[in-house]
């Protein structure tokens, strides 16, 4: 056996992978490790990933930031040819822009219901579906990772969201669902389910608020929130050659807080 078959079988070395939303948070970490793992970077976001693109080149690799909102599909359709005309292929798909609001469900218009299924979910689908596309085309064993939630088993408290719930709950499914319709092409579709997360979206008394964040702490069993990077492990995983049989699953890295 090769000394060095462990690091073949994890590195990303000549593999173009997409991250969505990486402009900043979980994004910007799970792009920032598969830079390291080799993979060369494009990165789709409404806002743009500057930030996200700088840190990846300082480190030696290379980045590519294309202004895209995942739920329309002439601009996905976009990025996904200005992707081709820089690296000429896409081996991964990293589907992680998602929205949540914290409204009930008297509170919460159908339109905001809508929006946050069309972010979580449809704009997860549109992305798959070309990346799919192309894969086929070139003939590309290639593997699309979602980011799911542990909302999607769980109704978190106290906090009321049940757009976010069901949007998770339905990117688990069709994970699934997508994989036997892949499977064929040699695409595998996996995803994975993080719990709290500490970013500033979740931490950050801006962006949250400081009396559920008191309520949150005493409901974490390993008591504390996850480190974004703790994700990526997982990622780089379903990424490589390492997880070839892996498909159609959900890996759940919640801490415990499903399981008590």
């Amino acid at each position: 056996m090769k000394e060095n078959y462990l690091e073949e079988l994890f590195s990303l070395k000549g593999k173009v992978a997409l991250v969505t939303g990486a402009g900043r948070g979980i994004g910007q970490v799970i792009a920032r490790d598969l830079a390291r793992a080799g993979a060369d970077i494009a990165i789709f976001s409404r806002s743009g990933a500057a930030d996200t693109v700088k840190l990846i080149e300082e480190e030696g690799g290379k980045a590519l930031d294309i202004i895209a909102d995942c739920t329309k599909e002439d601009q996905v359709t976009e990025g996904f040819k200005k992707i081709l005309e820089v690296y000429g292929r896409i081996d991964v798909v990293v589907n992680n822009a998602g929205v949540c609001y914290h409204k009930d469900i008297f509170e919460a218009s159908v339109e905001e219901f809508r929006w946050c299924l069309d972010i979580n979910l449809t704009g997860e689908y549109i992305v798959a579906r070309e990346a799919a596309r192309i894969m086929i085309e070139k003939k590309i064993a290639g593997s699309i990772i979602n980011i799911a939630s542990m909302s999607g088993y769980i109704a978190n408290v106290p906090q009321r969201q049940v757009a976010y719930n069901a949007s998770k709950a339905g990117v688990i499914h069709m994970t699934k669902s997508l994989a036997v319709e892949l499977v064929d092409y040699n695409i595998r579709v996996n995803s994975i389910s993080p719990g709290y997360v500490a970013t500033p979206m979740s931490v950050d008394p801006d962006f949250v608020e400081p009396e559920l964040l008191a309520a949150w702490e005493p409901l974490f069993p390993m008591h504390r929130m996850a480190k974004p990077e703790e994700l990526t492990g997982a990622i780089i995983w379903l990424a490589s050659d390492a997880s070839h049989y892996a498909n159609g699953t959900d890996i759940l890295i919640d801490g415990l807080y499903t399981a008590v």
